[in-house]
């Protein structure tokens, strides 16, 4: 729900200001219209389809949501959007709303992004879209495509300062209490790692072992050893299962561990790199600017459990 209210509550707090002739106005609409009822169990009302003249449409913006894969196998909906397409300013989604704009054709040979956990799935499905995993939102020509959930917010954010300007959509921000422009990207949010999910026992063992052994040698070697394999043959079935290197999924647990002691701890860096398992602190910061586009002095003032200045930052 949130992949669609979001923006409605950026555009309508766009709109607050505006005694006569708002900058916008919105529907629900669904293919055969009337009550739809969300995930979370509230209904809305939706006007169908077939009773939107794309005369009047502006911008079309899909959200996600578990029916996604269910929309995106829908003729009537897909086709919709591949012909009204052409006739608007903008095409939208939100999280995994990608995956019916890709069905529809309209990521053809572009960039796009969604939620960090369906990446991998929406690259596999639609190899003609060059899938990017860490950008909030992306812009490719007419077509948007964000990130997962909240990411709606940032991308109505970036529509309102194109349309009204600067100032407004930083007014609106404000009252959202968010940022007009998130620092970093998703790659920051995404805790879980797809080297936990993999199939077979021994990479789950291995992954358990890794997270109590960040400050070992953890080069494909010991792994190896560790898992009864030759080092080539550890590394190639790591990578045909996790789809990463075990060098990288080893940076991605010591991130992991990292962000965990920035955002629970007042320690210092030369302390969190060393409990992570990186080299030295210089060896952090490098980590963090290459994976997630952000400092860690900076990704601990934004995300420290109760630093009143990482609150004032929201702000």
């Amino acid at each position: 729900m949130l992949d669609f209210v979001g923006p409605m509550q950026a555009f309508e707090l766009a709109c607050e200001n505006s005694t006569s002739d708002p900058p916008y106005a919105w529907q629900f609409c669904s293919v055969s219209g009337g009550m739809i009822r969300t995930s979370a169990g509230l209904d809305v009302s939706t006007t169908a389809l077939a009773d939107c003249d794309p005369s009047n449409i502006d911008t079309i913006i899909i959200g996600g949501g578990p029916g996604v894969h269910r929309a995106a196998a829908e003729p009537k909906l897909t086709n919709w959007f591949a012909n009204v397409a052409p006739h608007v300013r903008r095409v939208c989604s939100v999280c995994t709303g990608t995956f019916v704009l890709a069905a529809s054709g309209l990521l053809s040979g572009r960039r796009a992004v969604t939620h960090w956990s369906s990446c991998d799935l929406l690259s596999k499905m639609h190899q003609d879209v060059s899938v990017e995993i860490d950008p909030v939102f992306i812009q490719d020509g007419q077509v948007w495509t964000s990130a997962g959930v909240t990411a709606g917010i940032d991308l109505a954010l970036r529509l309102i300062e194109e349309d009204v300007g600067h100032r407004e959509a930083m007014r609106v921000a404000r009252r959202m209490v968010v940022f007009l422009k998130r620092p970093g990207g998703q790659a920051q949010f995404s805790a879980p790692l797809r080297v936990q999910s993999s199939e077979g026992r021994v990479f789950e063992e291995i992954s358990a072992w890794i997270q109590g052994n960040l400050r070992r040698d953890l080069r494909v070697e010991r792994l190896a050893e560790k898992a009864g394999m030759t080092p080539r043959t550890f590394a190639r079935v790591f990578r045909q299962k996790t789809g990463k290197s075990p060098g990288k999924a080893v940076e991605e647990f010591r991130l992991e561990a990292a962000r965990r002691a920035l955002e629970d701890s007042s320690v210092c860096l030369k302390e969190v790199a060393a409990s992570s398992g990186f080299q030295s602190e210089e060896h952090l910061r490098r980590a963090f600017r290459r994976r997630l586009n952000v400092l860690p002095h900076e990704y601990r003032l934004r995300f420290h459990n109760g630093n009143e200045k990482a609150r004032q930052t929201g702000h």
